[in-house]
């Protein structure tokens, strides 16, 4: 029996190393607080602009079509992880409390660098 074949004669085969393009990134939380970015230098050698937290948000009203930027207050619910929401944590699809008014988060801060949602419900000023 020759070293390093099998008794069919087939050869073993070293596992592949790991390449750095297949290793995971580490996980970006985005917390509502200050806004924080950090540039990063990603595949290709382009650029990721990458949001840990944020206290602003350009917001769409669907109706009108125009878009605006506002504060936001506070995170309402997060439907992929109720205890997301309590971390006041921002991902895709989580509503926020804003000073227009309840809004949908439709981009992926943490990829993005900023925070886009449509607003639900509109509060209406008291003048």
């Amino acid at each position: 029996m020759q070293k390093g074949r099998k008794k069919s004669g087939g050869r073993y085969k070293k596992p592949k190393k790991r390449k750095s393009h297949s290793i995971a990134g580490q996980p970006r939380i985005v917390k509502l607080g200050a806004t924080k970015k950090k540039i990063l230098r990603v595949q290709g050698g382009n650029k990721k602009i990458v949001l840990f937290s944020a206290e602003i948000a350009n917001i769409t009203d669907k109706k009108t079509g125009k878009c605006k930027k506002a504060k936001i207050k506070n995170v309402i619910e997060t439907p992929s992880n109720r205890f997301l929401a309590r971390q006041n944590i921002l991902n895709k699809g989580a509503i926020i409390d804003t000073e227009l008014g309840k809004a949908k988060i439709t981009n992926r801060p943490s990829q993005e660098g900023n925070v886009q949602a449509i607003l639900i419900n509109k509060t209406e000023k008291s003048e």
